[in-house]
């Protein structure tokens, strides 16, 4: 979600990501990051990768280490196994099995292909429930913002 605060090219996602954005800095939520979000920043060319290390300065954001945590590795891999994402999406499992871990009420994001779709949140659902963790949800920017209306 965070790269779409400067994504010219989908100014509808973007301009839902900034409207989004607004509520977080105003601690609405309280907000979890992954080093691997982090990662994902760092990897941005110039000038978004400066552009959105400012954005994440101006919110508060607790940051966990999502990787080399053996439950959430499990997890990860139980996403796999279950085809519910492939190896080649593994970061996205991260992210997903680190925010139920974590106890996440919502994953918020743009990916559509990989998280933000049937398949995925069924998938994940069961794997939930199964290994008794809480509910979660994943929702894009616009779907969040939509509930609150």
């Amino acid at each position: 979600m965070i790269s779409h605060l400067k994504q010219d090219d989908v100014p509808e996602k973007m301009q839902d990501t900034m409207k989004f954005w607004e509520k977080i800095k105003k601690n609405t939520y309280e907000i979890l990051l992954s080093n691997v979000t982090i990662g994902e920043v760092l990897k941005c060319l110039e000038p978004k990768r400066s552009l959105l290390r400012d954005y994440l300065n101006e919110i508060k954001y607790n940051l966990v280490d999502f990787e080399n945590d053996e439950e959430i590795e499990i997890m990860a891999q139980q996403i796999i196994e279950n085809k519910i994402l492939t190896q080649k999406s593994y970061d996205d499992c991260l992210h997903i099995a680190g925010a139920v871990v974590y106890g996440c009420d919502i994953i918020v994001s743009w990916n559509f292909k990989h998280m933000v779709n049937i398949k995925t949140i069924k998938g994940v659902r069961a794997i939930t429930n199964l290994g008794n963790y809480g509910n979660i949800d994943i929702v894009s920017p616009s779907m969040l913002l939509e509930s609150e209306d």
